[in-house]
């Protein structure tokens, strides 16, 4: 598993207006939409292209253009929705799948509860979108989810990361072999004890949409 933590003056400007507690709703889901714009772009370094020939109003040339099949792109419901309008301007032309996954509080153990994807995804890149890699565990499942599947190549792209979170990734994926990729805004200090990343910033959920649990 590789871990790249994007460091860059505009996405710690932008992270920074995230993490204070006085931005409001509207203003943090405008935030999150720019600065996974720019995660979106580290991202898909690596997104698979092939060779693609036109014409300019010069002359001939090859060019390339995204290889089939398509990327899919798979926010963990709900927080995750608030990630997808970002992501999909970087991507417009990629297919979307949904993945509904609740972290048990008492636990920290994540369920799926709704899914809606390919039934196959043999030779699929997939972009999971998840703002909070905490314990990991939600990740964790929907990674293994998605390579159950026969996905072949994931990236999950998150606000914020925990040493602890990436730990348990890196340990429950361990008898994966497929190139697994975060992308993430900052790692930060720890896990407190509810499980909530330290200074972090909060439910993203909540801070999303405004709603309670």
């Amino acid at each position: 598993m590789r871990t790249h933590v994007v460091d860059h003056p505009l996405v710690a400007h932008k992270l920074t207006a995230l993490r204070d507690e006085n931005t409001d709703s509207p203003t943090f889901r405008s935030l999150t939409d720019e600065l996974v714009a720019l995660l979106a772009y580290e991202a898909t370094r690596d997104v698979r292209v092939a060779p693609h020939a036109i014409v300019t109003p010069v002359a001939p040339t090859t060019g390339v253009k995204l290889a089939s099949p398509k990327p899919l792109v798979v926010p963990i419901l709900r927080a995750g929705l608030g990630m997808l309008e970002g992501m999909m301007r970087l991507l417009p032309t990629a297919e979307v799948g949904f993945l509904g996954m609740m972290r048990n509080e008492e636990t920290l153990e994540a369920s799926t509860y709704a899914e809606r994807l390919p039934e196959d995804l043999s030779g699929r890149q997939c972009y999971v979108l998840d703002p909070m890699l905490a314990t990991g565990g939600t990740l964790a499942a929907a990674i293994k989810f998605l390579t159950d599947r026969g996905a072949d190549d994931i990236t999950a792209i998150c606000l914020l990361a925990a040493p602890e979170g990436c730990a348990r990734l890196e340990d429950e994926l361990s008898g994966i072999d497929i190139p697994v990729t975060v992308v993430t805004a900052a790692m930060d200090e720890k896990l407190n004890e509810k499980g909530y990343i330290v200074p972090g910033l909060g439910d993203a959920g909540d801070r999303l949409y405004g709603l309670a649990h």
